[in-house]
């Protein structure tokens, strides 16, 4: 038994997956499998059936032979057996180099996304939804190509030897691409995203998109003379509004932030601050620096070193090109959550109509 799982292990990392009930959680989709945009946030979790027995109460997984066959859950007229629930765990371990007993909480997750892919299968077949033989063979193709075999009779002799069949995985792959189109036709369809909400996102999030947006800035940093007096001060200021008067008659910044500027981590290269992330320098400073336009210089601003001088070399706004980039961020940030609620509302209709007994 050991080395079966051991061997359907190896062959579900050579196929991605395959031989996994579509939705288990750790492992990557088909390449035919139905998904939203990829954009940050946490995957879905399914609303898990409710098992009346008490978690106390609920054994580990037996790794008994004799019990493989044991019927741990019905979905309508659909038996799912231990040695089905054993397997799917066996191969995420394996993936995952857990070398621990399966915990009570990561046996329920996986019988919970099994029973949900059981009730798809099911949509699948009311709805007749069918995968043509042809597509099978392509999809085996170009899994086969992550195997290093050489053709398909190696590749066959290969999972023979590892007590797995053909017919099985092809099985599996059927499938995964009944339920990915399921999928599609049931909620990726009837999701869309309008322009009008996209602006009204953008607007209400502006700040928070603006947050990575980069920007790049010089400056000339002129400190109090002496110690640290008002006089010190007001010198320090006089001498930076000279020098602001020379910039806007046209001197060149990067000299005079050589001559003058005593930030010595940056007046080697003529006061540069670099390309800079927003957020990244004290807020004060940074609303001085991004109120300027390219090429505008700050009048001085006083900080706890001195005054500074500040020039804009080049910023990134919600205009123009990154608009566009934003608009495409937000239209995948509103398709996802629509995706999910959609999804989730349908998952639950599934299983409102199904009869579902849990044995384990």
């Amino acid at each position: 038994m050991n080395r079966h799982l051991t061997a359907v292990g190896l062959l579900a990392l050579a196929l991605g997956g395959c031989a996994l009930p579509s939705g288990v959680p750790g492992f990557g989709r088909k390449k035919d499998e139905a998904k939203p945009p990829a954009v940050a946030g946490a995957p879905r979790e399914p609303e898990s059936p409710k098992v009346e027995r008490p978690a106390e109460q609920r054994p580990q997984v037996p790794l008994d032979e004799s019990v493989m066959d044991r019927v741990i859950a019905v979905v309508n007229n659909d038996a799912i057996t231990l040695a089905e629930l054993q397997e799917a765990i066996a191969v995420y371990r394996y993936e995952n180099k857990q070398a621990q007993a399966p915990s009570d909480e990561l046996i329920q997750q996986f019988l919970s996304r099994m029973i949900e892919n059981r009730l798809q299968l099911q949509e699948a077949e009311r709805e007749k939804i069918v995968v043509d033989e042809p597509e099978i063979d392509e999809e085996l193709t170009e899994r086969i190509k992550k195997v290093n075999v050489k053709s398909r009779e190696e590749f066959e002799q290969l999972i023979k030897a590892q007590g797995l069949t053909l017919e099985a995985i092809k099985k599996r792959m059927r499938d995964g691409l009944r339920v990915s189109r399921l999928i599609r036709r049931k909620v990726t369809a009837r999701v869309s995203v309008t322009d009008v909400e996209i602006a009204k996102y953008l607007e209400a999030n502006r700040q928070k998109l603006e947050t990575g947006l980069s920007y790049h800035a010089r400056h000339i940093l002129i400190v109090p003379e002496g110690i640290d007096t008002d006089a010190g001060w007001e010198g320090a200021r006089i001498k930076a509004e000279l020098l602001r008067t020379q910039l806007r008659e046209g001197a060149d910044f990067i000299e005079l932030a050589r001559q003058h500027s005593k930030d010595d981590a940056t007046v080697k290269d003529g006061g540069d601050l670099g390309t800079l992330k927003r957020g990244e320098l004290a807020q004060d400073v940074e609303a001085q620096i991004l109120g300027l336009q390219p090429g505008d210089v700050s009048k001085p601003y006083r900080s706890q070193l001195g005054y500074h001088i500040f020039r804009l070399e080049s910023k990134e706004s919600l205009d123009g090109e990154g608009l566009v980039r934003a608009q495409a961020q937000i239209r995948e940030i509103l398709f996802r959550e629509k995706y999910e609620a959609r999804l989730e509302t349908w998952l639950k209709e599934l299983r409102q109509r199904a009869v579902i007994e849990v044995r384990l």
